[in-house]
């Protein structure tokens, strides 16, 4: 590792320091050719990060992890993780480092993260490394996410490296550098769990309480107040998860975050006809993480979190339980409320419209969407602007007696989400060295409530053909 001159870039290691036992010291391996593909400039500037140092050899160096200040100390980190519903107990960072935590403009401290830079201990047999298509799938759809309002890891770059990664067939490689609140998740308290280490638990769980929920900590019980926070915090993610049609595809344990921030989009895609069913993933054949199961799967990760933390909560092991399922059984009722709040907005439904009337007009939309299978992101745009489809006409008198807001609804309904046939075009134009279609599709997303002239296929759904096999990969 060679160290980055000139440059004011300080790297804090708090993470590395309070809990050195699931943080293991390790280096970015050597990019041979690293070339900037797409760098995030606003973000950057929050980051206190200057752009054009970014783009020169020392920037791409940091981007990469090859040329970093010298008090930084690089991590892998360690979690555990239910895959699929099965259990592993080792998973970690097997191509990923943590290079340290930066402090904000707003004065928030935050994760700068590589992912696709080698091997690690973690790796588990994997060459620890990443291609140019899914390293700039995972940057195109966080950034939508973010311009959409949803919590979500960022994303900064994209370098391609100038080694081949051997996949099905030879891939140029390339590594993101991620942002984010921080890296905890569900498996990070697992890991530390499973191995009995009660000592080190507690400083996680007080770590935890002190990056994302200093409230907590002046709790009766801090440690079920943490447990409240996730759960409340998770409850308010999957409703916008649903509310735009976002399909995760890889809920494990080990992606679901304590932050409640999205993380890792692998095999994640945009619903187009609406079916409660849809499931992008190529290797959930049975469909555990499809669209309708996002808030099921929510709880049962979060019941593993819980598990967790028993030992926390309460000395008294039935006393813990008890409370834990008490606090797991709001789960249901948080997220009902923001996803009822949310299809409130959508519908330009005011305050004044009583919440019974509002949530049996949501409940039979829904039942018409999915029996009608309509193109979810352009039902709702073409309502904003007053049109609707004859199934739905019904449905529509009873809508328009409640005087929707239709200014108020095309500023909380996008007219360009990341489509899937788009971002596969953008993604095969790139990872052959055209970033033209990739650029242009990312400025779409990243207004995606301003629609604007010359953006037209932008806002049409997916030719029938393409939707029908349309299926998305983890990437490794």
């Amino acid at each position: 590792m060679s160290i980055a001159p000139d440059t004011t870039v300080v790297l804090g290691h708090r993470f590395a320091a309070e809990l050195p036992e699931i943080a293991l010291r390790w280096q970015a391996e050597a990019a041979p050719d690293p070339r900037l593909l797409v760098l995030n400039e606003p973000l950057a500037a929050e980051l206190g990060l200057d752009p054009a140092w970014l783009r020169n050899a020392d920037g791409i160096g940091l981007l990469v992890g090859n040329r970093l200040p010298a008090d930084a100390e690089p991590v892998a980190q360690g979690y555990a993780g239910h895959q699929f519903g099965g259990w592993v107990p080792r998973l970690g960072d097997g191509r990923a480092l943590l290079l340290g935590e930066l402090v904000d403009a707003g004065g928030r401290t935050r994760d700068l993260h590589l992912k696709g830079s080698g091997r690690t201990p973690f790796a588990r047999g994997g060459d620890g490394l990443a291609a140019v298509g899914p390293m700039l799938r995972e940057y195109l759809i966080s950034e939508a996410m973010h311009a959409l309002g949803i919590p979500t890891t960022r994303s900064l770059s994209v370098v391609a490296t100038g080694r081949i990664v051997q996949r099905e067939t030879e891939l140029d490689g390339a590594v993101l550098a991620r942002v984010a609140s921080s890296h905890l998740r569900v498996g990070s308290f697992q890991y530390v769990s499973a191995a009995g280490e009660s000592e080190v638990l507690r400083r996680l769980a007080d770590h935890a309480i002190s990056r994302h929920y200093p409230a907590a900590a002046e709790a009766d019980n801090p440690y079920l107040a943490l447990l409240d926070s996730v759960i409340a915090a998770q409850a308010h993610l999957v409703a916008q998860w649903m509310l735009v049609g976002f399909v995760h595809g890889v809920m494990n344990t080990d992606n679901m975050t304590i932050s409640g921030e999205t993380i890792d989009y692998g095999p994640c895609a945009f619903m187009d006809a609406f079916d409660p069913k849809t499931v992008f993933s190529s290797i959930d054949s049975w469909g555990r993480y499809a669209y309708g199961n996002q808030p099921s799967v929510a709880t049962w990760n979060l019941a593993r979190f819980a598990e967790a933390l028993l030992g926390l909560i309460d000395e008294d092991q039935d006393r813990a339980v008890e409370l834990a399922t008490e606090s797991l059984q709001q789960f249901s009722r948080l997220y009902s409320v923001a996803y009822v709040a949310g299809m409130r907005r959508k519908l330009g439904l005011s305050d004044d419209v009583e919440d019974a009337a509002a949530q049996g007009l949501c409940e039979d939309l829904v039942a018409l969407l999915e029996s009608e299978r309509v193109d979810y992101t352009s039902f709702f745009r073409r309502l904003a602007g007053g049109a609707v489809e004859p199934a739905f006409e019904g449905w529509a008198g009873r809508w328009r007696e409640l005087n929707p807001d239709l200014e108020a609804m095309q500023r909380v309904n996008p007219a360009y989400i990341p489509r899937n046939h788009l971002v596969e075009e953008a993604l095969a134009a790139a990872s052959a060295g055209d970033m033209e279609l990739f650029d242009r599709l990312l400025q779409v997303v990243s207004s995606p409530y301003d629609e604007r002239a010359g953006f037209e296929r932008y806002a049409e759904p997916a030719p029938e053909e393409f939707g029908s096999c349309y299926q998305t990969f983890c990437g490794t």
